[in-house]
């Protein structure tokens, strides 16, 4: 069967929609369907593409979503305009997936019975295993080659420029003239099939734009990496745990190509895998004690092991950077899938009264920035300091500004005390706040032969590192490491808010990945007559703008993935918020939260909110 033609009127749209690939995992659909988005982007259209896939073994289901919108609204969404149904185990929730008027791309090869098919959607047939068997005779090569094939396929259903996709495959194979000339052969073979045979173009296209502007689509991790290196890092120990593994890869990567002396060849770098999480902590922490700049990446499960060493790095004060890409928990929970739910477990990482400072970036480009920033902050505070990614981050590529750097930057190293001031006799107190800041000088070690020197422990001493379990000097310190944490919220990087067009009294605070889709919901509840003013928080310890944006709303909702509620819980506890005025909006399924699951959650409130004043004035 080639193609089964419906009486259905599908889906018209030019520039937006979403494609969706339904793939086993291990078959090699992966780099192909990558070439896809990639061509999209290519031709100047904004898409953002995740990549869903299982945790265990090969053969497992696996999806590749693509989503154009030369709008700009590149959060995930539901429903799917274009399916790709290469797996039969996902056949039926593939299929139920589709949007009415959407369209179905299939192998035909073999009948599909009327049954397990729709008749309110357009479904397009192609008998891809026939067509690979007639050229190709080795199994593997029938694989790949029909990746191909169904890329060559669908460019000309959707009118991708060919030359695009040419062009990305000789990038893909640079250096292997046959396996180009394979590939292109591949592709042009599913496109002439299409062309022959089937109604090209369909209701959705591609079109020509400039809309992707001097953007670029890079992983959040790979930026994450390359923001270390500019950071200043030389040192990074971890144990590999997903989704947070390319992050070090990146690092890696990166140092290699501009931590490698080009005379001597001798690396300016260290990267240790520890044989677990608490032992990469304690390394990062012992490199951090002798002045170098070390990280971490990790995800959930890591954040719980390393708990011990979080409290011995604030309580000792000794700076680290812990990237935490986060998954969805608890214990092993399901590590392929998103969610932000380390907020709390970072924040108040250890026993006893800890507090830690943590970044929240919104996309590629914050990862970046705040990359390199942290290992700042964590000198300048002398504390550690988390970075918290997402998968959804962490491992798509997203669209972002480019990443640029100043030359001139310096390193904020903080506060130390040379040998020439220690010499000079200025007073040495490891643990003395002689600036009213909290935050104290330190010395590196062997920065004077006779002075400078202390003692560095995990339990209570006095200013001057001595140790002492008097009640007067433990609470004195305590109550400095709060003034150091006040003096973190001038330092870290600001929320930024977006006001309504109008005056309201509404308002949302969201962070990190969720930015997408609640910029999206923002526009959907105004074009409702809801109106909202933004702030995406960036960073705790809040700055005091937090609190004032909360005090003029009447109502604030706070948008996270979690179950807990957590942000929302650190605006409660350490703002001491009425919690009537924070209603929470959550998402935890382990998949991107969508703009109309926000918008959705926000009108039933401001609904309920609305009828409660009518009877109030009554």
């Amino acid at each position: 069967m080639l193609q089964v033609v419906k009486p259905v009127d599908g889906l018209v749209r030019v520039n937006d929609f979403v494609v969706k690939f339904a793939n086993v995992n291990g078959s090699g659909s992966a780099s192909a369907n990558q070439m896809f988005g990639k061509a999209i982007l290519r031709m100047g259209v904004p898409a953002a593409t995740r990549n869903i896939f299982p945790s265990n073994i090969q053969g497992l289901p696996t999806w590749y979503e693509i989503r154009v919108s030369e709008a700009g609204y590149l959060g995930a969404r539901e429903g799917t305009d274009f399916m790709v149904a290469m797996n039969p185990q996902t056949w039926d929730q593939d299929i139920a997936s589709i949007l009415p008027g959407g369209y179905l791309f299939y192998d035909s090869s073999r009948v599909v019975p009327e049954s397990r098919l729709r008749n309110d959607i357009v479904i397009i047939g192609m008998p891809l295993t026939e067509l690979c068997n007639r050229v190709y005779t080795d199994p593997r090569q029938r694989q790949l080659f029909k990746n191909i094939i169904y890329v060559g396929a669908i460019a000309a259903l959707l009118d991708i420029e060919i030359e695009v996709l040419e062009a990305l495959i000789a990038e893909q194979f640079k250096a292997k003239e046959k396996l180009i000339s394979a590939n292109i052969q591949a592709l042009h073979m599913g496109r002439d099939y299409a062309q022959t045979n089937l109604q090209c173009p369909i209701g959705l296209r591609v079109r020509r734009s400039t809309a992707v502007g001097d953007r670029i689509a890079i992983e959040g991790n790979a930026a994450a990496g390359l923001g270390a290196v500019y950071g200043g890092a030389t040192v990074a120990a971890w144990y590999p745990i997903t989704p947070s593994t390319s992050l070090v890869e990146g690092f890696q990567k990166y140092c290699t190509r501009f931590r490698v002396d080009k005379q001597t060849g001798a690396h300016n770098f260290a990267i240790v895998q520890a044989e677990d999480e608490l032992s990469s902590i304690g390394m990062v922490i012992g490199a951090s004690w002798n002045g170098a700049r070390a990280f971490t990446a990790t995800s959930g499960p890591g954040i719980s092991l390393m708990q011990e060493f979080f409290g011995l790095a604030y309580f000792a004060e000794i700076p680290a950077v812990i990237f935490d890409v986060q998954r969805a928990g608890p214990s092993t929970g399901m590590p392929t899938r998103t969610q932000q739910c380390d907020i709390l477990a970072c924040a108040y990482a250890s026993h006893g009264d800890t507090k830690h400072v943590l970044l929240f970036p919104e996309d590629p480009y914050e990862c970046f920035t705040f990359g390199a920033q942290a290992f700042d902050l964590a000198e300048r505070l002398q504390t550690p300091v988390f970075v918290l990614l997402d998968l959804d981050i962490g491992m798509n590529e997203r669209l972002t500004r480019p990443l640029v750097w100043d030359d001139s930057k310096k390193m904020d190293r903080g506060k130390v005390m040379t040998a020439q001031e220690l010499e000079a006799g200025k007073e040495f107190g490891r643990y003395l706040d002689a600036d009213g800041d909290g935050i104290t000088y330190r010395t590196y070690p062997g920065t004077h032969p006779t002075r400078g020197s202390f003692f560095t422990r995990g339990t209570s001493k006095d200013r001057y590192a001595r140790y002492t379990e008097a009640g007067a000097a433990y609470e004195d310190n305590m109550q400095r490491l709060l003034r150091k944490f006040a003096t973190a919220a001038t330092l870290v990087p600001a929320p930024v808010v977006r006001p309504a067009s109008r005056p309201t009294k509404l308002g949302a605070i969201y962070y990190g990945s969720t930015t997408p889709a609640m910029l999206e919901a923002a526009d959907l509840l105004a074009a409702d007559g809801i109106e909202l003013d933004l702030m995406r928080v960036r960073a705790f310890p809040f700055s005091d703008v937090v609190n004032g944006f909360i005090e003029a709303h009447e109502k604030v909702f706070v948008v996270e993935q979690n179950r807990d509620a957590q942000l929302r819980t650190l605006l409660v506890n350490e703002l001491e918020i009425d919690p009537a005025r924070l209603p929470k909006i959550l998402h935890y399924d382990g998949s991107p939260v969508t703009a109309r699951q926000i918008a959705g959650k926000i009108k039933g409130h401001a609904a309920l909110t609305a009828r409660s004043f009518e009877r109030s004035a009554s």
